[in-house]
């Protein structure tokens, strides 16, 4: 599996941004440009990123590769290979960000994605996540190694847990608590090479487990449903806690 971008966040606010062009896409770019904080200016200033919303294909092209020389990093309005970086489809949770892309392929497609999920991720998420990171201290307090702190937050954070995203969380309720939420064991055997044949229960345990164990036969598309910073290991049988994959032959 391979990427066509590597998705980034980065702060634009007080930094100069250029902007070329007029017209409803560009209006539309100026918005979203504002919003982030960003300086918009011409062309003839000074800035690492630009984009360039010009209707005529030719002057488009043309004011493209003048940038590019320049070492400017450039969005092009709907001209994908054309383009150094993309603007994605955005669901705002302040500070929780949800940014959706298709490399400029379809942007309808990346509108409509963002509009399914406006419905389903509660208004409040965003200030959940400022509570998480206001009790980061009791975190810390409460849980001091941080392999276990991330297992007890990826347990938490699973469907019908404390603090379930998409359900509805109370982050000081869960720090008083002192039963904790351990990452769980789980050996799992896969009856197919297939990702999409996984049990709900088993994507969910891939998806929060700090650490893969697996055997030396299961396929790299099975362990790239884990998270992309917990360990593969590979070894011949189970370990003594924590998620273990095998191939039922």
């Amino acid at each position: 599996m391979s990427w066509h971008s590597l998705p980034l966040l980065m702060r634009v606010a007080g930094r100069p941004v250029m902007l070329l062009g007029e017209g409803e896409a560009a209006d539309a770019k100026q918005r979203l440009l504002e919003r982030a904080g960003a300086v918009i200016v011409g062309e003839d200033a000074e800035a690492r990123l630009a984009v360039v919303a010009i209707e005529d294909e030719d002057e488009a092209q043309v004011a493209v590769a003048r940038l590019k020389a320049r070492g400017v990093l450039v969005n092009a309005v709907d001209r994908p290979a054309l383009c150094d970086w993309t603007l994605p489809a955005i669901v705002d949770r302040d500070p929780l960000l949800v940014a959706i892309g298709t490399g400029g392929v379809s942007a309808g497609l990346a509108a409509a994605l963002r509009q399914r999920l406006e419905g389903l991720i509660p208004a409040d998420l965003g200030v959940r996540a400022r509570a998480l990171f206001d009790a980061r201290d009791l975190l810390k307090a409460r849980f001091p190694d941080p392999a276990a702190r991330r297992r007890a937050l990826g347990a938490a954070m699973a469907p019908g847990g404390p603090l379930d995203p998409i359900g509805e969380g109370d982050a000081a309720a869960w720090l008083a608590d002192p039963r904790g939420t351990p990452e769980p064991s789980l050996h799992i055997r896969l009856r197919s090479a297939d990702p999409d044949d996984l049990t709900l229960r088993e994507a969910r345990a891939l998806a929060n487990a700090t650490a893969v164990h697996h055997a030396r036969d299961v396929p790299p598309a099975i362990l790239a449903r884990a998270r992309a910073d917990a360990d593969r290991i590979a070894c011949d049988r189970p370990p003594a806690s924590g998620v273990y994959l095998e191939m039922v032959r």
